[in-house]
This record gives C-alpha cells, sequence and structure tokens, in this order.
C-alpha cells in the first residue's frame, strides 16, 4: 500500500496526465525543492539546473501519462527525469565547451613553436597511463570492456547497447560503476 505522500503524487501526475494545469503547478510546488537540489548535484551551476528542472516539467507535463506508479514512486521516476534533463545540460554546455577549446587549440597551434612535447610532458603523459592501465586492470571484464569501448572508439551508449546486444540500462549502469572505480583508483595514483 502505497504511503500518503506517494499516493498524493500519484494522483498529481493522473491529473497532469488528464492536462490539468493546476496539477502540474501543484506537484512543482511539492517536489520542486528536492528536484531542484538534485539538478544542482548534477550540474553544479544554478542556472543549468533551472533549465533542467524547466525542461524536466515541459516532459512531465507531455508524458504523465506513461507514468506507472506499479513500477517506481512518483519522486524516483520525476528524480530520474531531472537527472536525465541536468545530464542533457551538463553534455550541451560541455560540446560548447569543446567547440570552444578546438578553436583556441588550432589558434595556439599557430602561434607556438614546434609540436613535439617536452621530456616532463612525456614523463608526465607516461605515468598516467601506467596508472590508468593498472587501473583498468582492476575492473571486472564487462565494465573494462564498456568503459574502453565508449572512450576509446567514441561509441554512444546506444551505440554499446546495439553492438553488445545489452540493454541500455545495464551498459549505463556499468560505464557508471566502471568510471567510478576508476576514479577512486587513479585518485591513489594522484
Amino acid at each position: 500500500m502505497p504511503n500518503e505522500p506517494d499516493h498524493a503524487l500519484m494522483a498529481l501526475i493522473h491529473r497532469v496526465a488528464a492536462r490539468d494545469e493546476a496539477a502540474l503547478k501543484a506537484l512543482y510546488d511539492q517536489t520542486s525543492g528536492k528536484l531542484y537540489g538534485l539538478a544542482l548535484r548534477v550540474t553544479s551551476r544554478r542556472e543549468w539546473a533551472e533549465d533542467a528542472l524547466q525542461e524536466a516539467f515541459l516532459q512531465v507535463w507531455k508524458n504523465a501519462a506513461d507514468y506507472r506508479a506499479s513500477l517506481s514512486p512518483p519522486m524516483a521516476w520525476l528524480g530520474l527525469i531531472v537527472r536525465s534533463r541536468a545530464l542533457d545540460q551538463l553534455r550541451r554546455h560541455k560540446a560548447e565547451r569543446e567547440h570552444l577549446s578546438d578553436e583556441l587549440d588550432e589558434a595556439l597551434a599557430d602561434t607556438l613553436e614546434g609540436d613535439s612535447a617536452n621530456p616532463m610532458d612525456t614523463s608526465l603523459a607516461s605515468q598516467q597511463a601506467w596508472a590508468l592501465h593498472q587501473c583498468l586492470t582492476r575492473l571486472d571484464n564487462k565494465q573494462r570492456e564498456v568503459v574502453s569501448l565508449a572512450y576509446l572508439r567514441d561509441l554512444s551508449h546506444g551505440e554499446l547497447a546495439q553492438q553488445l546486444k545489452l540493454p541500455l540500462g545495464t551498459v549505463k549502469s556499468w560505464i557508471r560503476r566502471g568510471l567510478d572505480q576508476l576514479r577512486a583508483c587513479m585518485a591513489r595514483y594522484a
């Protein structure tokens, strides 16, 4: 039997599915504080978190009829939508930064002498490569494979799931866990 807050949120989502604008406002009023906090933890920037929250509630408005209480509690469903929109914000801004970074790299390449690495850079890169290799060997085979394919071949999660014939959620989980383990391992070498 669902608890009272869940029951109230489920009723609001049901009303949103019926295009009840007052229900959307009530749902926003009751959940936006926690959901904004989640978006802020993911993006680390207030304006990005605000944009993610707004996009999430637009998605809730459009997809409320798809909500199934039997599959997840309402806050988990809302949290997943907010997290997805927040990650989209990060990807968008990362792509913008990479574009600017590429332009800067091209401009600097034209002005700097030679393109060979100095001995200090080579030594540091070699140490980092050795540490990364050590950390990768500590991952289980499945995680090592998806992380390697994702980053060395620049495959998206969807492309990986298709290529490996695995569910998308499984691929995402393996990558996330693998990266978490790599981060922790690499921190020991820093």
